[in-house]
């Protein structure tokens, strides 16, 4: 097998982070903070507009988890989760002692059921146990349904944890992913639509919240010519070379966003004439989707019994990776002693789902190769 491997996501440069690098190297600011940190969350501030407030940390993750210190999350208390997620949004629970509460998808979006979300509340109320907060996740960049899912957060009064990890740049009616929850969360992991090789930002409502996010993030050191701590403190921000790289990596965001969308519909023109392949779309105009990866279902009873795994594995020995879509929380080993609400779309959803080579740094010569593996597999 001569051909090169054909990624999932993989990082594509724009040209100018070593720019940005080089600065930080050549005056010697290479440990956390800088100009680099500063600049890079200006520039995120400006692209998702709405007056919000970024404060640049170590990774998603990490914002998830400050995210929830921040709503005072403690021990004891309940936190409900998209299931159909990463477990990077889950497990930030368990760091806080707090109890994960799970819940279903829809089918439009993929991602948190309104309904679904509403009987959680309510049964946990009755329960006695009102839940501290709501991780909502825009899975695979496709926002989730904002109106249904704040009216819901709004009705109990239960701020929201908006998990756009892989929604930079995805949009619902116009107003970016990342401000439509009490604080909003993104990631520039190595696989991202843009990358700090790994990284990731809080976004929050107010100058006041950033800079709590921010006290937080760098050991909770009161203001005292020594080193005093009062409170719990962690190791988040983001260091001043990768965020160089972020600096660079932000010129190209759009260009890259407008690559993804090509490679999805690149896969919407491919599957239109096979019968027993949906591929994920926008359910209406109101959704603008980064579609940081393009996903498929495949009906293998529509398509002589083959399998969403008969095709990955078909593609692996073709040398191009794909990726079965995310496991359920809920049915996790680490997780399945945690409540869930809702049906089994979730879990429908991972049997028969499957994650297609989407990078910006695809080209045709790529899309041909692609094209071959299914063609040989279809026919």
């Amino acid at each position: 097998m001569n051909n090169l491997k054909i990624w999932l996501s993989s990082p594509h440069m724009g040209g100018n982070e070593q720019k940005y690098v080089k600065e930080a190297f050549d005056s010697n600011w290479v440990a956390p903070l800088g100009p680099n940190v500063s600049a890079f969350e200006q520039d995120l501030e400006q692209y998702i507009k709405e007056d919000f407030c970024v404060a640049a940390l170590s990774s998603g993750t990490a914002a998830i988890h400050l995210g929830l210190v921040l709503l005072d999350v403690k021990v004891g208390d309940e936190v409900i989760c998209q299931s159909f997620t990463f477990s990077a949004s889950a497990n930030p629970i368990l760091y806080q002692g707090a109890t994960p509460i799970f819940v279903d998808s829809e089918s439009e979006t993929w991602n948190i059921c309104p309904i679904a979300l509403e009987e959680a509340i309510v049964d946990r109320i009755a329960k006695g146990k009102k839940p501290k907060a709501i991780i909502a996740v825009h899975l695979y960049g496709m926002p989730f349904k904002v109106d249904e899912i704040n009216a819901v957060a709004n009705k109990y009064e239960i701020p929201i944890l908006e998990d756009s990890a892989e929604a930079l740049g995805s949009s619902f009616r116009g107003k970016k992913c990342g401000t439509f929850g009490e604080i909003g969360v993104l990631s520039f992991n190595g696989n991202k639509i843009i990358t700090t090789s790994g990284g990731g930002a809080l976004v929050a409502k107010t100058r006041v919240l950033k800079e709590k996010a921010i006290f937080f993030a760098t050991q909770s050191r009161d203001n005292a010519p020594h080193y005093q701590h009062s409170e719990i403190g962690y190791n988040y921000r983001l260091s001043n070379i990768c965020a160089g790289i972020g600096r660079g990596q932000m010129e190209v965001l759009d260009k890259h966003i407008a690559l993804r969308r090509k490679m999805h519909d690149f896969y919407v023109n491919y599957f239109s004439s096979i019968d027993g392949i949906t591929v994920s779309i926008e359910p209406n105009s109101d959704f603008k989707s980064n579609y940081w990866l393009s996903t498929i279902l495949v009906d293998s009873t529509k398509i002589n019994g083959k399998t969403r795994e008969d095709l990955r594995l078909a593609l692996e020995n073709e040398n191009i990776e794909s990726r079965p879509l995310w496991k359920p929380m809920h049915l996790q080993p680490i997780f399945k002693k945690y409540p869930y609400y809702g049906k089994k779309v979730a879990e429908k959803l991972f049997e028969n789902g499957l994650c297609l080579p989407s990078g910006s740094n695809l080209g045709d010569a790529d899309r041909d190769r692609i094209s071959k593996a299914m063609n040989v597999f279809f026919k």
